[in-house]
């Protein structure tokens, strides 16, 4: 759905160098400020959530944070990166590729 906004043209200046600051168009910035707004993105509330999960050991690399509140709450994001698993996989297409990687 298109919106259309009529604003005084300092208030767009400043729209336009805050969402340049955060690398993002103005309307992704607008539609960030409308979620706020209308509490479907409360980055208190993301932080209350996070600190839970990480008192319940609910978060971390040992834990399963598909079902946590904040896994919830930025569904669709990419999961956090596993270094070893990838390490692993890296070494082995060198391994299976060079020859390379199998003494360290």
């Amino acid at each position: 759905m298109t919106v259309s906004v009529r604003m005084d043209p300092l208030l767009e200046r400043e729209l336009e160098l805050a969402a340049k600051r955060k690398g993002i168009t103005k309307s992704q910035f607008i539609i960030e400020a409308v979620e706020r707004s209308l509490g479907r993105k409360n980055p208190y509330e993301l932080m209350m959530a996070l600190k839970v999960e990480e008192e319940q050991r609910a978060y971390g690399p040992n834990a399963s944070p598909e079902n946590s509140a904040v896994a919830q709450a930025f569904e669709g994001y990419e999961q956090p990166y596993d270094t070893d698993r990838s390490r692993e996989q890296l070494l082995a297409k060198l391994q299976a590729k060079h020859g390379v990687g199998s003494d360290r």
